[in-house]
């Protein structure tokens, strides 16, 4: 059966709540629909360290079983000048601001090198007054240091609209017992309940251990992706969805719009569509794209492309039936495919539906995955 490369600017994919992924860069990409519909604003940008990030991508079922093999495809280069740097992130901002609901919030992950500046910047286009926290974020992953205390902590700048912004402290409780770890004498009263209790100022202060204490501005029970862990993409700089958890639970409610800008491998988008909460995500690296749409494919995703990869082929068969057809895929090439991930191992991801007027709905999709590493048979 001759094959035959179609032009295609979206894919549709059914599920809940729904959302939508853009391939381009946050500040040309046309997101007016969105104006003051946005709840919150998500930004983890590049945090010019001068590096290349890659994407570790697992190739076929033998790389999605046991980690290898695997290629590793560019995903972003940090290298800008400092006057660059500072021009995209106010471009970005201002982006941020015009989705933004007068209820919203704005929360801007970067680290040490360039938070100071982040920090001006939002004065000047959020406001000073609308300021909340410098959140902390301390982890106890990455290398050490000789020459200086080891960097172990990002910075999260936490901004609202107004004075109106919603914010739910009480959506992030955090377990009690697991945080008054001190001095405190430790009892149990009459109905078996533990406490602590420590006398001040001759007064009894009792803190029960199952009820809740809500974090403060620094955050050290969150951590960092272990090399193993089972959330891991193999997409460099990826965030855990416990972070992205606590800040979309406490700034948004059921059924807000969440929007990241900079959306990398789609956590915050998986986070919020986790929560019941739709979602605006965009990203200049097709191989992130990728990457966020294979975590989105079953969450409702809306897929906007500006255009596909050229010179694909495929190589299958397709047995018509009454309501189902069988398709059998024999082969796949694109340019710049390595011969590690040559044929089938190359299909990462794959869909059936019906294409018109260059968009795609999807009836069925399939991607690979450790638990489920081989394709459908």
């Amino acid at each position: 059966m001759s094959w035959k490369q179609m032009p295609c600017t979206l894919e549709k994919y059914n599920g809940a709540p729904g959302g939508h992924l853009y391939l381009g860069d946050n500040m040309q990409t046309d997101l007016s629909d969105y104006a003051g519909q946005v709840q919150c604003v998500y930004m983890d940008p590049p945090y010019l360290t001068g590096e290349k990030f890659v994407y570790r991508c697992r190739v076929g079922r033998e790389g999605w079983e046991n980690g290898k093999p695997r290629i590793e495809l560019p995903t972003f280069s940090d290298n800008f000048s400092k006057e660059e740097y500072l021009s995209m992130l106010r471009g970005s901002l201002l982006q941020a601001k015009m989705l933004l609901k007068e209820t919203g919030s704005l929360f801007l992950h970067l680290d040490s090198r360039m938070s100071h500046y982040a920090r001006i910047l939002c004065d000047e286009i959020f406001g000073e007054r609308n300021f909340q926290n410098e959140i902390v974020w301390a982890y106890q992953t990455g290398g050490r240091a000789e020459k200086h205390f080891s960097r172990k902590h990002d910075v999260i700048l936490f901004y609202q609209m107004s004075r109106a912004s919603y914010f739910d402290i009480t959506a992030v409780p955090l377990s009690r017992a697991e945080h008054r770890q001190n001095h405190m004498r430790r009892a149990v009263d009459d109905t078996g309940r533990a406490f602590r209790s420590i006398v001040s100022g001759g007064k009894e202060y009792i803190y029960y251990d199952d009820d809740p204490v809500y974090p403060g501005d620094v955050w050290d029970d969150v951590s960092h992706l272990q090399q193993k862990d089972p959330q891991r993409t193999g997409y460099d700089t990826q965030k855990p969805i416990a972070l992205l958890d606590r800040i979309i639970r406490c700034s948004t409610r059921p059924g807000d719009l969440v929007a990241d800008l900079f959306c990398g491998s789609g956590t915050t988008l998986e986070a919020a569509a986790l929560l019941g909460r739709k979602y605006i995500g965009v990203d200049l690296c097709v191989h992130a794209v990728a990457v966020a749409a294979k975590r989105l494919a079953d969450k409702g995703l809306r897929l906007h492309l500006t255009s596909g990869v050229e010179g694909a082929e495929l190589d299958a068969d397709v047995a018509p039936g009454i309501g189902i057809s069988d398709i059998c895929i024999r082969d796949y090439s694109a340019p710049g495919i390595p011969p590690v991930a040559s044929g089938t191992n190359g299909i990462d991801r794959v869909a059936a539906g019906f294409l018109k007027d260059g968009r795609f709905s999807a009836y069925d999709s399939y991607v690979r995955k450790k638990q489920d590493p081989e394709l459908p048979e």
